[in-house]
């Protein structure tokens, strides 16, 4: 019979589907997680990955097992809860996958108000231009701009929030109406990196050519402060950019929203529905907050 500590080392390798990036987390070199897979299918008496130079891909036993594993897992991190009795405070550690706009403009402040609360407690912020792979479990929970259409997956939409072309006000002036976006430089995605639709904020505007271009929201928004041009940017990150100013904002208005995404088996732990409702919560606080003080 496989121990709880085969199947962690089973689940950080299924997660990571490779022996080297499954050994950090399990404070092992990469030749011992091997021989320990190697005893657990010597115990199973059937292989549980197909092993390549690409890495280790589940069995359908593996993905089987898989299932299993991380029902028990589940179970045990609510027994760990259970036996603390403690429903005050949070502990432990807790990895948000997030894009870098709510990363960089929202979540450092709600975290911090969450840790502030909760002493106790580890917060770590994943920022990722793409979307936090949950399956191998590269954060607890992620905020997406999608909400998922596959996978054991439960999603809750935090808030809507709003976009604006913004550009410095000199360079704003120089703009009229639709129309003469044609004319200027504008900053936005690289094409070929826009990783969900719902972030392809120029194509409806007819504006095919991207001066200056990048994958982080962060970087967009620094270069539009530096007079590199026109951009859409989130309302909520425009306190921080006071060289900016919206432009067209009555002819030009984007709406979207943000969406907490988490395993199912996760909603049956107070640890994480507590800490779930606490983001939630902060994260339409501070949108409506931050767009409150756009002008």
């Amino acid at each position: 019979m496989a121990s709880w500590d085969d199947m962690r080392v089973f689940l950080a390798v299924a997660r990571a589907e490779s022996l080297s990036r499954a050994a950090p987390g399990l404070q092992m070199d990469a030749a011992t997680v091997g021989r320990r897979i190697a005893r657990l299918e010597e115990q199973t008496g059937a292989a549980l990955f197909r092993k390549s130079p690409q890495g280790y891909a589940l069995t359908d036993l593996g993905a089987r097992t898989l299932a299993h594993a991380e029902a028990a897992e589940a179970a045990l991190n609510r027994a760990t809860e259970e036996a603390r009795g403690d429903h005050g405070e949070l502990s432990g550690q807790i990895r948000i996958g997030a894009p870098d706009g709510a990363a960089n403009y929202l979540l450092p402040q709600v975290c911090a108000a969450i840790s502030a609360a909760n002493p106790d407690l580890d917060i770590q912020i994943l920022a990722l231009p793409r979307v936090v792979n949950l399956s191998r479990r590269e954060a607890d929970m992620a905020i997406t701009v999608s909400p998922p259409q596959a996978g054991r997956l439960l999603v809750q939409k935090i808030t809507d929030y709003r976009l604006h072309l913004a550009a410095r006000v000199e360079m704003a002036s120089a703009v009229t109406d639709v129309s003469t976006l044609k004319g200027q430089r504008i900053v936005g995605y690289i094409p070929d990196m826009i990783f969900d639709k719902e972030l392809d904020y120029l194509g409806d505007l007819g504006l095919e050519r991207v001066a200056m271009a990048s994958n982080s929201v962060a970087v967009q928004t620094m270069a539009l402060r530096a007079g590199a041009g026109i951009g859409i940017v989130h309302d909520f990150a425009l306190p921080f950019a006071p060289e900016l100013r919206r432009v067209l904002p009555d002819e030009v208005s984007l709406t979207r929203a943000y969406y907490l995404v988490r395993h199912q088996s996760d909603a049956r732990s107070d640890r994480q529905m507590r800490f779930a409702e606490a983001l939630i919560l902060g994260l339409r606080a501070e949108v409506a907050r931050l767009e409150n003080a756009v002008t």
